[in-house]
C-alpha cells in the first residue's frame, strides 16, 4: 500500500515541484526505494535525505532529481538546499503527526525534486522545496484531491508553464459570433473590436473557410490566442479528414451538417472525439432532428438548432401540444437525447430582445451573425447580448484560490 502526493510552490527559476510516494518498506514503495538507490542513472543520481550530514531522515527518504544534473554546480543545489529542505519537511511531518512516529521504521518515501538549471537563490530553493515537500506529504496522507475537485477544475484550470489557456464550455451560456465574411481585413477589424470575454466564442464562418481555407482558424488564433474557435465546415462527407484538418489548425470545435448520412456524421463525431475537440451537429434543413439523433450511436457534443417557425406552424395545424416548443424546437428533449454534458446552440436572426426567451428555453449558446458583424459599433452590439448573460465564470475568483478546505 502506498500513497501519492504532488505540490508546486514558488516562482521564477527557483520554483519547486515535488512528486512523491509514501508507503510500506515491504510493499511497492519499498521496492521502488531500493531500486532507485541501487540502480543509478547518469545525471539523475538519487540521494538519501538528511537533516544534516550524518543524520538521515526518518522515515528513510530518497531524493530523485527530475532534471539532469550536468555539473557540480547543479549537484550542489540538490545536495545542499534541496536535500535539507526535503529532510526537514519529512521530520516536521512526523512531528506534526502526519506520519505516525511509531511507523517511521516501517515506511519509506521516494521524492522527485525539480531544480531548474538556472536557479541561483539557495534560500528560495530551500524555502520552496520545503513548502512543496510538506504540502505534498499532507496531500498524500489526506488523499488529496478528491475526484469531485478534479472534475470541478478540469475545464477551468490552466497550467502556468503552458503560457496559454484552453477554453472549455463548462459554464454556459455563451455568445457565438458567426464571422460569415469573405474579407480578412474585415474579419480582423471585427475580432479586434469584440470585448475580451470568455463567454464569446468565435466562429470561422463557412464563407471564410471556403475562401481562405481551414487555415483561417490559425489566423483567428493569432488574433485571439485564448479564444474558443469553431470551424463551420458543414461537413457532409469525408468527415474524418475535414475534422482532422480543422484540429490541426487548432480549432476547438467543428460544425458537421445534419444532412449527412448517419455513417458520415458518426465518423466525423468519432474523429472529433479522437482529436479532443467538440463536435457540433448543425440541424439546418433537417426535417426531423429528434429522429436523426436517435439514429446516432455517437452523439455530438453540441446540437445547433435553427429557427423553426415551420415546425411550430405544422404542430398547430395538427392540433399537437406545443407547451415544450420554442422557435427552435424542443430544446429539453434534445438535451435528454445527447446526454447530461451535451449543449444546445440556437441560431436564426436572433436579436437582443430574443436572448431572454432563448436562455429561458435552456439554450446554452446563442449564435449571432449579422447583428454583430454588420454593426458600426461591433463592441456595443456584442455587449447588447452579453448584458443578458452572467459575468465570465472566473471573474470573481481569487488569484490564489485555495485548493484545500480548512
Amino acid at each position: 500500500m502506498y500513497k501519492i502526493g504532488e505540490a508546486l510552490i514558488g516562482s521564477g527559476n527557483e520554483i519547486a515541484h515535488i512528486d512523491l510516494i509514501i508507503g510500506d518498506k515491504e510493499g511497492p514503495a519499498g521496492t521502488a526505494f531500493a531500486n532507485g538507490l541501487s540502480q543509478l542513472s547518469l545525471g539523475h543520481t538519487p540521494v538519501l535525505s538528511v537533516i544534516r550530514p550524518n543524520l538521515m531522515t526518518k522515515p528513510a527518504t530518497l531524493i530523485v532529481p527530475k532534471v539532469t544534473v550536468g555539473d557540480l554546480k547543479d549537484a550542489e543545489k540538490i545536495f545542499g538546499p534541496a536535500q535539507a529542505a526535503v529532510g526537514r519537511a519529512v521530520a516536521d511531518a512526523v512531528e506534526e503527526g502526519l506520519i505516525p512516529e511509531e511507523k517511521v521504521e516501517d515506511l519509506v518515501l521516494v521524492v522527485s525534486v525539480f531544480i531548474h538549471p538556472e536557479a541561483e537563490d539557495y534560500r528560495k530553493i530551500y524555502q520552496y522545496n520545503y513548502g512543496a515537500t510538506r504540502l505534498a506529504i499532507r496531500r498524500a496522507v489526506g488523499e488529496y484531491p478528491e475526484v469531485g475537485k478534479v472534475l470541478a477544475e478540469k475545464d477551468r484550470g490552466s497550467h502556468p508553464i503552458m503560457g496559454f489557456g484552453v477554453v472549455r464550455l463548462w459554464s454556459p451560456p455563451y455568445l457565438q459570433v458567426a464571422l460569415d465574411l469573405d474579407n480578412m481585413d474585415e474579419m480582423e477589424r471585427i475580432i479586434n473590436s469584440l470585448p475580451d470575454r470568455e463567454r464569446i466564442l468565435l466562429e470561422a464562418g463557412t464563407p471564410l473557410v471556403k475562401k481562405f481555407g481551414v487555415g483561417i482558424v490559425s489566423k483567428i488564433r493569432e488574433l485571439r490566442p485564448d479564444s474558443f474557435i469553431i470551424a463551420d465546415l458543414k461537413t457532409l462527407d469525408v468527415g474524418r479528414i475535414e475534422v482532422k484538418m480543422a484540429a490541426d489548425e487548432t480549432a476547438d470545435a467543428v460544425a458537421i451538417s445534419g444532412l449527412g448520412t448517419t455513417e458520415s456524421i458518426e465518423k466525423a463525431i468519432h474523429e472529433a472525439q479522437k482529436q479532443g475537440i467538440y463536435s457540433i451537429l448543425d440541424m439546418m434543413n433537417v426535417e426531423n432532428f429528434v429522429e436523426k439523433l436517435n439514429n446516432l450511436d455517437y452523439k455530438p457534443d453540441i446540437v445547433l438548432l435553427h429557427r423553426n417557425v415551420d415546425l411550430e406552424t405544422l404542430k398547430a395545424e395538427r392540433g399537437e401540444a406545443q407547451s415544450e416548443m420554442t422557435e427552435w424546437g424542443n430544446i429539453k428533449e434534445i438535451k435528454e437525447l445527447i446526454g447530461k454534458n451535451g449543449l444546445v446552440a440556437v441560431a436564426g436572426g436572433i436579436t437582443p430582445s430574443k436572448v431572454g426567451e432563448a436562455l429561458d428555453s435552456s439554450a446554452d449558446i446563442i449564435v449571432v451573425g449579422r447583428y454583430i458583424i454588420g454593426s458600426r459599433d461591433v463592441r456595443r452590439a456584442a455587449e447588447d447580448f452579453l448584458d443578458h448573460m452572467p459575468q465570465d465564470p472566473d471573474t470573481m475568483r481569487l488569484a490564489l484560490d485555495e485548493d484545500e478546505s480548512l
